[in-house]
Parts: structure tokens; C-alpha cells; sequence
């Protein structure tokens, strides 16, 4: 019935390893910067994670000046002054963790992190370095 003719083609030789993984390369790029998970965003914390830092850096400086006074009360018997006290002063070191985060003084978010990015997107250096 087919004689003479060819049935079947030769089969196509499949793609090598090296071609498949550059495909999948440009296409996970590309899936990145369509959904705005590229490389840029993904350094950066979203809201969510900022405000549970804040959180936690309030509540550990409390928590951790609450302690050092219980510890410093039981020591020298001035029951609740000192715990009073490093309360207090453990309150503060929370707001001024609080405020170096906002300010991006510790390198990761906030008003210095977007000014670094800014200088490395046009080659300047940072104000305030």
C-alpha cells in the first residue's frame, strides 16, 4: 500500500541537556518579571514582615530588660526598682530599634537601603557614607 513512500520521518534529533536548561532559563525569567518576583523584589521584605519585625523588636526589648532587672532584683534585694527600671530602659531600646529600622540604619530596609539603591542603580555613593 506504501510502497516506495516513507511512512515514518526520521525521527527529529531530541534537544541536548544544555538547550533544555537554557529554555527553562529564559523562561523562569521571564515568569519572574512578569510576576514581579524578579531579582529585585526578592531582597526586599513586604509589609507583613516589616510590621512583624517591629513587633518582635518591641516586645524583645521588653522582655529582655524585664529580665536583666528580675535577674538584678534577686541579686542585690531591691525587688521591683530595678526591674522598673531596665522595663523601662528596655522599652527604649525597642523604640530605637524600631527607629533604625524605619531610618534603614541597619541595611536592610527603610530610608538608607532605598538611598544605597538608588547610588548603585547611578553609580554615586550614598549620602551619609
Amino acid at each position: 500500500m506504501f510502497e516506495g513512500k516513507r511512512v515514518m520521518a526520521d525521527p527529529e534529533k531530541p534537544p541536548s541537556r544544555e538547550d533544555i536548561e537554557n529554555r527553562l532559563r529564559v523562561l523562569r525569567a521571564r515568569e519572574e518579571e512578569d510576576s514581579g518576583r524578579g531579582p529585585e523584589a526578592r531582597g526586599r521584605p513586604t509589609g507583613m514582615a516589616i510590621g512583624f519585625r517591629i513587633g518582635v523588636e518591641l516586645v524583645a526589648g521588653v522582655l529582655v530588660g524585664v529580665g536583666i532587672g528580675w535577674g538584678l532584683d534577686s541579686v542585690f534585694g531591691t525587688k521591683p526598682w530595678l526591674m522598673v527600671l531596665f522595663l523601662l530602659l528596655g522599652g527604649a531600646a525597642g523604640v530605637m530599634n524600631v527607629y533604625r529600622l524605619m531610618k534603614g540604619l541597619d541595611a536592610t530596609i527603610g530610608l538608607g537601603a532605598a538611598q544605597r539603591r538608588q547610588s548603585e542603580r547611578s553609580g554615586n555613593e550614598p549620602p551619609g557614607d
